[in-house]
């Protein structure tokens, strides 16, 4: 603007000056009075250019940036995005920020009806129809930044409220260390959650033999196919109180390979465990499947033992719908005086799903299903077939608690992820069961269970 207004007031004066002609026919007032003219009208145009130089610069309107093309690269979040919370459902809101807090509140409900027949000739009350709330469980567990977690549940199934894992962790790539209550790695159903087991009650060695959380510290290490647990536990934290002073020491070793579409498991453990000097004595039994009823037919009667030392092996595969599971564990008792008596017990079981389901696996252990086809979506849910041949001896050593051999099936129905029902029946014929019918102790016991499950 300004150098246009300049050209503009010098081709005024272009226009105003003579020819040469007439500037020689000019006198010399009139050649004077022209210079003059020229001289005020250059410090016009000085004038203006500097008024045009102080002058602020023009306002512009501004406009709406154009949308950028769908094919531009996103711009990367600011440093205020990183610490943003992000919830996932996961039957339960689970809080996450970037920088590794997170928070996710834990629960199950699990409710259970059973019916038990015996021989007639057996008359007790706990016999026939019962239920219960079999565990109604609420906890908490999450991350710290730096490669920390923690996790606490408690149960509140009971007349009391009993505390089960309450752990700190740290892990560094694959090694974990784990301080608190928590399992002492025992076999594969022990440690596959309760949510996620084929029947309603684990094989039968498994509470028979009295496998419960430990409080204690043991590391972990996970690699590939290679899984290698182990760890000192003192007791539980409901009997430490109670005086005893025992301890233990408890490994696992899990190979893990795919072959093709097949995952495969081979593992063992070994435990050894110090009674100390207060402990009471032991007493080796179990229920008939269904925890509804606390009438045992099959039992110890109560050892003074020292220390107790046990061997387990364990195999699984998963193939597509298909599932197999065999388990197995030797239980000795060391007690003064007598013979050490050697307790068995194991189990083989085999799955079908009758839908478009698999059973799920990770970290030497069993998992939730994910249901492909979920009511609410158009599908049926999940629905599995499992049987299983149970055995527990607790005979030997001159100790006479019985043996069971459990022909067993379950039907489960899995609608949404997060629920399920089920349903058990299993035929126990039992040897030298410790409740005589009018005198004989070998007879069949008909357990028939179901449950009702929300889990999250």
């Amino acid at each position: 603007m300004r150098h246009a207004l300049v050209a503009a007031l010098l081709a005024t004066s272009m226009l105003i000056l003579p020819s040469t002609a007439q500037a020689q026919a000019m006198s010399a007032d009139e050649a004077a009075a022209l210079r003059a003219e020229l001289a005020a009208l250059r410090a016009k145009v000085e004038r203006l250019e500097a008024r045009i130089d102080q002058a602020p610069p023009p306002v512009v309107a501004a406009t709406a940036p154009a949308p950028a093309p769908e094919s531009a690269p996103v711009a990367a979040s600011s440093p205020a995005d990183a610490s943003a919370t992000q919830i996932k459902w996961r039957g339960a809101p689970e809080f996450r920020t970037a920088d590794g807090w997170s928070f996710k509140l834990r629960g199950r409900v699990q409710v259970d009806a059973a019916y038990v027949a015996a021989p007639s000739a057996i008359a007790d009350p706990l016999l026939g129809f019962s239920n219960e709330l079999r565990r109604v469980r609420l906890g908490i567990a999450g991350t710290i930044p730096g490669g920390f977690g923690y996790k606490m549940d408690a149960d509140f199934a009971g007349a009391n409220v009993v505390l089960l894992d309450a752990v700190m962790t740290y892990q560094d790539g694959p090694v974990k260390l784990t301080v608190g209550q928590h399992n002492t790695f025992q076999g594969l159903e022990e440690l596959s959650s309760s949510n996620d087991t084929s029947f309603m009650e684990r094989a039968a060695f498994t509470d028979a033999f009295n496998f419960t959380r430990r409080a204690g510290v043991s590391a972990e290490y996970a690699k590939g196919a290679l899984l290698v647990q182990g760890g000192v536990f003192t007791d539980n934290f409901a009997t430490i109180d109670g005086g005893n002073d025992g301890f233990s020491m408890d490994g696992r070793v899990v190979f893990a390979p795919k072959a093709g579409k097949t995952q495969l498991h081979v593992g063992g453990s070994a435990h050894w465990r110090k009674l100390g000097d207060t402990a009471l004595p032991v007493r080796y039994r179990q229920r008939p499947l269904v925890h509804t009823t606390d009438i045992r037919f099959i039992g110890t009667p109560n050892i003074a033992a020292e220390s107790e030392t046990g061997f387990g092996a364990e195999a699984a595969f998963i193939r597509g719908r298909l599932h197999g599971v065999a388990e197995a564990f030797w239980q000795s008792v060391d007690r003064a005086g007598p013979d050490d008596p050697q307790f068995f017990g194991g189990s083989v079981e085999a799955g079908l799903f009758l839908t478009d389901d698999t059973r799920a696996y990770k970290d030497g252990i069993f998992r939730e299903i994910r249901v492909k086809n979920p009511v609410g979506d158009g599908g049926f849910g999940a629905v599995q077939v499992n049987v299983r041949y149970d055995y527990l001896d607790l005979n030997d050593a001159g100790i006479v608690g019985g043996r069971q051999d459990g022909y067993m099936a379950s039907l489960i129905w899995t609608p949404i992820d997060y629920v399920r029902f089920m349903v058990n029946y299993a035929r126990l014929q039992y040897h030298d069961a410790v409740i005589p019918a009018a005198g004989n102790r070998d007879y069949g016991v008909d357990s028939v269970g179901a449950r009702a499950q929300i889990a999250f």
